[in-house]
């Protein structure tokens, strides 16, 4: 092992690419240890883009050694990630420390890097391919201690997250919380800094099973009433009790509000009828439905019978909606629409083999089951045109088809062939075909969510499988894959092929039949809490009144508790009696420093927020950070003035008010801009300016995506359909005009060390493109003034430098952010030093909120993965300079 203090490390020089000690999360062999001692505690985790990464085992390790297998799927195969086993910073944070620490061998086993398939970057045997479908499995070999790490003493994890390429990168981080010996089970609660499932993981929980509405065949949420309407056969162990018929449930308890039992038959006959499909809802509460052979009724709660009519013809096989008084029927090898009261056919078509029907009224089509030349095939028949006219063909397979159900908003049709189900776009051409174990008898659509719910009930023998559980799939309609885990249904077994599927609107409940049961079930929404305001850095005096405020979605609605950390985010404490989204104090001058996060929980999980700084002045004291140097006014006695316009490559102008004496914290400045092209998107933001023809980051405050701090603002008339309600739309002739409330430095940008800019640059969605970038300088109290524009003009150029208030000297040699150069000019330009890493600023493409260091050498990013830490790194870097 060789030397690996923090100061050497950010020394190493960049050609370590091109050994085997990359970095401390890249191994060459797999070092065979004992096997897991914890095999009965596997675990699987979901990433934001749906990622599985799967752990063979999580609780009751051997702290001595233990050797995991690890696998995962579905990750991004354009990126390369680390496989690891780190401390648990929380959601969207880089979890670090890890094990092994800076390995520059590649023993310990410890960690693995995963890259593209076409990476040149790595030497043989250093790291592994990605699979297909972005897989990877591999074996790490962990200890509950080492390299920095103990976790005895912390949450730890086993993590993905991207690999130095992109260490800002968060889109791949997936966690799986792990525990040694004398450890309770990780699951992210408990004061760890650990989270049991990423920010925003859906996920659905049995709540309910109701046993009041006989044997349920078919189930709807009326969309006006919110009744639960169920149809139902008998139960044959109560002989006595004549439970067929339809039902109306109150849908949060199960109670009956009524049992409508008799429907008219042939002639017009009375009788308990069994109800086989609810067809559709009636206008503000009720249903029509099909009772066999020929039957069709109308039905509300509290009625004493069934309205409707006795079919001629054969017997139905299918139903959908069709119009407020009519329904569409397949009666074998004819399609018809009917009367519901009256049994009258308004119009019919002849279809050859006729059986299962869907029916999609949002695209004026229905989807029939028939053949054609002796195969099985799948017709669309228009239902918009006078007449009916079959107008796409798709072939079939020979499994058996038990439900065709339409997707109203994508036009696809989801049909069974066995066990599987196969999707065809509306054009009858084949998409996908989705496997899974058990018989899938019913399904329906959420069209607010885009979520699919699959209903699978077990069959056959124990020797052919069969172990007596069904399962609910959830699935996005568009990608088809998972969109939550799948509801596991012990005791749904397939007694029919009729069953029932029923979605409240938004997904917030869904119900679905348990025919060999005689229940219903009744699964609730769980949504893990996402956050969706995290105060900022606030600088205040001692003696002030502070108040943070913060707030998350989830389902349920998450409880909250506010932390604090009074040693740079190494030790976490919860704040007594501060469980509220407000949170204010009266400021002390021993709170200098202190770093708060809160912490949301409900039974779907728990997130925690970033983190953010508290900086205290003595009263009356300076600026509360940052240099002084540079000939500007005293702190305290300039006020913000001046005005200065910069003007871009294509003639754009960008003017601020005011330029000079900044406050510190919380300054109000009017950025305006005119001449800006407004087919591209641009941000508006404070940020370290790196040179011509260079991006502008990393930003102070990042996007303000909440609008609350306000401290970046998105212009835009052509946003994504998720920057909406967040863009600004330009005025005419390329014109805007806000306010942004700025700050001198974050956690990551001081613009005392580096040279800051208001900036305008492209947005993310063009983040390469320079062709926006307009620059005005400005300086903060304490600072050397910058020029200003004459009175009554507007003029001056972009893209000057001079905001720095120190002249440069000499370039630390090592990768040292923001250090000044060998020629530094008045006005403290922050470039490399000669011999030096132009590190701290990413000059490449990206989103706004990459606000944040970025290492210049290998080793360094190293110390991201496996060093002390960020805060560690922070105090090496302060030891070279």
């Amino acid at each position: 092992m060789t030397d690996d203090t923090p100061a050497r490390r950010l020394r190493r020089p960049a050609a370590l690419l091109g050994a085997a000690a990359l970095v401390a999360a890249t191994a060459t062999a797999v070092t065979v240890g004992p096997a897991a001692q914890a095999a009965d505690t596997p675990r699987t985790a979901l990433g934001k883009s749906g990622q599985r990464l799967t752990v063979s085992a999580s609780a009751n390790l051997d702290p001595a050694g233990e050797t995991l297998s690890v696998t995962g799927s579905g990750y991004d195969v354009t990126k390369g990630v680390y496989v690891a086993l780190c401390k648990d910073n929380g959601d969207n944070r880089i979890p670090t420390p890890c094990l092994g620490g800076a390995d520059q061998t590649g023993g310990s086993g410890a960690s693995k890097w995963i890259v593209p398939a076409d990476s040149a970057e790595a030497p043989a045997g250093v790291a592994e391919k990605w699979g297909a479908g972005g897989t990877f499995d591999v074996r790490l070999d962990l200890e509950a201690a080492g390299g920095g790490l103990d976790c005895a003493r912390v949450a730890c994890s086993v993590v993905t997250r991207v690999d130095h390429n992109a260490p800002g990168d968060r889109s791949q981080d997936v966690r799986i919380p792990v525990t040694f010996k004398g450890q309770n089970p990780g699951g992210g609660d408990g004061g760890g800094d650990g989270v049991d499932v990423p920010a925003g993981t859906v996920s659905y929980v049995r709540a309910a099973e109701f046993t009041t509405a006989g044997r349920p065949l078919d189930v709807l949420v009326h969309p006006d009433s919110g009744k639960l309407y169920v149809g139902s056969d008998n139960i044959p162990d109560t002989s006595d009790v004549a439970e067929q018929g339809l039902y109306a449930l109150d849908p949060a308890t199960g109670r009956a509000l009524s049992h409508i039992a008799q429907a008219p038959g042939a002639g017009g006959t009375l009788a308990a009828r069994v109800v086989r499909q609810i067809i559709a809802p009636l206008a503000g509460d009720g249903v029509s439905f099909h009772f066999p052979l020929r039957g069709l009724a109308t039905a509300k709660d509290g009625d004493a019978r069934a309205q409707g009519s006795w079919l001629n013809g054969s017997t139905v096989t299918g139903t959908g909606p069709a119009t407020a008084s009519t329904v569409l029927v397949a009666q074998g090898a004819t399609l018809s629409e009917v009367e519901t009261a009256t049994g009258t056919v308004r119009r019919a078509i002849s279809l050859e083999g006729g059986a299962q029907l869907g029916v999609d009224t949002a695209n004026g089509v229905a989807w029939s089951v028939g053949s054609e030349g002796g195969k099985k095939v799948l017709r669309r028949v228009d239902t918009r045109s006078a007449e009916f006219k079959v107008t796409a063909t798709a072939e079939l397979g020979a499994g058996a088809v038990y439900f065709v159900e339409a997707d109203p908003a994508t036009g696809n049709v989801w049909v069974t062939s066995d066990d599987d189900v196969v999707v065809y776009d509306r054009n009858g051409a084949r998409l996908k075909t989705l496997t899974a174990k058990d018989r899938p008898l019913a399904m329906a659509f959420d069209r607010a969510t885009g979520r699919a719910f699959v209903l699978r009930e077990d069959y056959g023998t124990a020797a052919e499988g069969a172990d007596g559980a069904g399962s609910l799939q959830i699935l996005s309609s568009t990608t088809f894959e998972p969109a939550a885990a799948p509801v596991a249904l012990p005791g749904s077994i397939a007694g029919t092929v009729h069953a029932g599927v029923a979605v409240a609107p938004g997904a917030t409940s869904v119900y679905l039949t348990k025919y060999a049961e005689s229940k219903v079930v009744k699964l609730d929404l769980r949504v893990s809490p996402k956050v969706t305001q995290t105060p900022t850095d606030q600088t205040v005096n001692a003696g002030d009144t502070v108040t943070f405020v913060a707030a998350a979605d989830g389902v349920p609605a998450p409880a909250l508790k506010w932390e604090v950390s009074p040693d740079g985010g190494q030790t976490w404490s919860a704040i007594a009696g501060a469980t509220a989204n407000t949170y204010s104090f009266t400021a002390r001058a021993a709170q200098d420093g202190y770093r708060y996060r809160v912490v949301f929980t409900n039974p779907a999980g728990t997130t925690r927020s970033s983190e953010f700084t508290l900086t205290v002045r003595e009263a009356g004291g300076g600026t509360g950070g940052g240099s002084t140097s540079g000939g500007g006014e005293s702190p305290g006695t300039t006020e913000p003035s001046g005005t200065r316009t910069g003007t871009g490559a294509g003639g754009q102008k960008l003017t601020v008010t005011p330029v000079n004496g900044l406050a510190v914290a919380k300054q109000t400045v009017k950025v305006t801009g005119s001449g800006y092209d407004e087919a591209k998107g641009v941000y508006v933001a404070l940020c370290v300016d790196n040179g011509a023809g260079e991006l502008p980051t990393p930003c102070v405050g990042g996007v303000d995506m909440t609008g609350a701090s306000h401290s970046s603002a998105w212009i835009s008339s052509n946003p994504p359909d998720y920057g909406e309600e967040l863009a600004t739309p330009y005025g005419a002739g390329g014109t805007f005009s806000v306010e942004l409330t700025v700050d001198a430095k974050d956690a990551y940008t001081d613009c005392f060390k580096v040279t800051c800019v208001l900036a305008t640059r492209a947005d993310h969605t063009l983040s390469g493109d320079r062709s926006q970038d307009v620059k005005v300088p400005v300086s903060f109290v304490g600072q050397a003034p910058v020029e200003t524009d004459p009175a009554g003009t507007t003029g001056g150029t972009g893209g000057s430098s001079n905001a720095g208030g120190t002249t440069g000297t000499t370039g630390s040699t090592g990768g040292d952010s923001g250090t000044t150069g060998s020629t530094g000019s008045t006005g403290g330009t922050a470039s490399s030093g000669s011999g030096g890493s132009a590190g701290g600023t990413t000059t490449s493409g990206g989103s706004l909120a990459s606000t944040g260091a970025t290492v210049g050498t290998v080793a360094g990013i190293a110390a991201l993965l496996t060093g002390a830490g960020v805060y560690a790194m922070r105090r090496a870097r302060a030891a070279t300079r």
